[in-house]
């Protein structure tokens, strides 16, 4: 298993501990990029140590090459001198720098097919990283709303069932049923009713010694004219 399927696995994990725990949101979803940007640094720490090696083996490919050739030009020499055997000596220690130089091109293949795989691993990993961070801070606002949608309800669930709102209820059934026995007896009162009979008779008697007094000034206002 690659080290990218390792890193979405632990992804997965973190998820699933997240929806199956009653853990912070917020801390969940930051660790979950902390690790993966942790991921991202060991993997590019990866692949620059990929990349030294494969430089590395093209060295010494380029040194087996060019020794080769070194042990070729001295098998000519010695032709030249008519010393077949140490032309023979050389040809020899040639071919097994050619053979040490086709062993290391093979490797330099193989390592350069790992170097890419870690490269285009370490994108997608880039790239999800950069799609966490950018669903992240929505994550968690939706998640703050939950919450405090939560401790709402339960804060609203937990004051409907305390004992000093039941008494404030029955106060205020207590006041209500205060407040209809006062208009009751109000109306049903019979002093009310006498006190508004007794102004009605001071009414009357006034406008009675009223019309007395005028009778008699006319009276008197008659006997004065004979």
């Amino acid at each position: 298993m690659g080290l990218i399927e390792r890193i979405q696995r632990v992804f997965r994990a973190n998820l699933n501990s997240f929806m199956s725990s009653a853990e912070d949101p917020e801390k969940i979803m930051e660790g979950v990029v902390m690790e993966m940007q942790d991921n991202l640094l060991q993997l590019r720490q990866a692949v620059a140590q990929a990349i030294a090696t494969q430089k590395r083996i093209e060295r010494q490919t380029a040194q087996a090459d060019s020794t080769a050739l070194e042990w070729y030009s001295r098998a000519q020499l010695a032709l030249q001198q008519d010393n077949e055997s140490l032309a023979r000596e050389a040809l020899t220690k040639r071919r097994a720098y050619l053979e040490t130089s086709t062993a290391l091109s093979t490797q330099i293949e193989q390592q350069k097919t790992v170097v890419t795989k870690m490269k285009d691993d370490m994108r997608k990993l880039e790239q999800k990283i950069t799609e966490v961070k950018t669903k992240k801070d929505m994550y968690i606002a939706r998640a703050r709303s939950a919450q405090a949608s939560y401790r709402l309800q339960e804060m609203l669930s937990e004051v409907s069932n305390t004992d000093s709102l039941k008494a404030f209820e029955r106060m205020e059934e207590k006041v209500l049923q205060l407040e209809a026995k006062s208009v009751a007896i109000a109306v049903s009162n019979p002093t009310s009713l006498e006190s508004n009979n007794d102004v009605d008779a001071e009414l009357i008697a006034i406008k009675q010694q009223l019309l007395t007094e005028e009778a008699e000034e006319q009276q008197v206002r008659g006997r004065g004219k004979i």
